[in-house]
């Protein structure tokens, strides 16, 4: 397991396109959620220690502010030829079992990934009602093996700041998890080699 950190894309950034499929064999694209307060996408998978560690608040928070405008979509990234844990069968089967109530997407390509420079699971972005980037860093503090309990309070406090009409904030705090497992060969200019697992 190697820890990475997500790259902190630039607050500002519109957020790139996407037109994926979900658990359900539907396609879900960036455009379907214009309208919103903001969208939150989070790049995850299904074995990562890290994403276990916090999946459960993950799903608090989707239930708390999925209903006031706030949509929400995961994306899993990884190479499934190496890590079939993480192959779309088995992410239906993560989705069923953790009650996510927003979509989860696989991107076959990494190409999704790129575009977002996602570098670890979990990786979390949440973007305006104009789809510009507002926040991007830890859900919170706690890690895996770690005496501090895992709170959301990081990624609820960007939320709540958003849905308040308040300015991004000043403290954003790099999300750390295993990094991306990428195909061979085609890994992104800013992975670098020492993050290789």
């Amino acid at each position: 397991m190697v820890r990475t950190e997500s790259t902190m894309l630039p607050l500002g950034t519109q957020a790139p396109d996407f037109s994926l499929v979900d658990t359900d064999g539907q396609t879900v694209s960036r455009t379907d959620f214009v309208g919103k307060q903001g969208l939150l996408v989070v790049f995850l998978c299904n074995h990562c220690p890290y994403v276990k560690h916090v999946a459960d608040e993950l799903k608090r928070i989707a239930d708390d502010y999925l209903p006031k405008g706030i949509a929400v979509v995961g994306i899993s990234s990884n190479d499934v030829a190496t890590y079939p844990d993480d192959s779309p069968e088995k992410m239906k089967e993560e989705k069923a079992a953790r009650g996510y109530a927003f979509p989860y997407l696989f991107d076959p390509t990494q190409q999704v990934a790129k575009d977002y420079h996602a570098a670890c699971t979990p990786d979390f972005f949440l973007f305006d009602s104009d789809h510009k980037l507002v926040y991007r860093g830890q859900m919170d503090d706690s890690r895996p093996k770690s005496d501090k309990p895992v709170t959301g309070a990081d990624l609820r406090l960007a939320i709540d700041t958003l849905l308040a009409g308040k300015p991004p904030l000043d403290r954003q705090v790099p999300s750390l998890g295993c990094n991306i497992k990428w195909i061979e060969g085609s890994e992104p200019q800013y992975f670098a080699a020492s993050s290789k697992s």
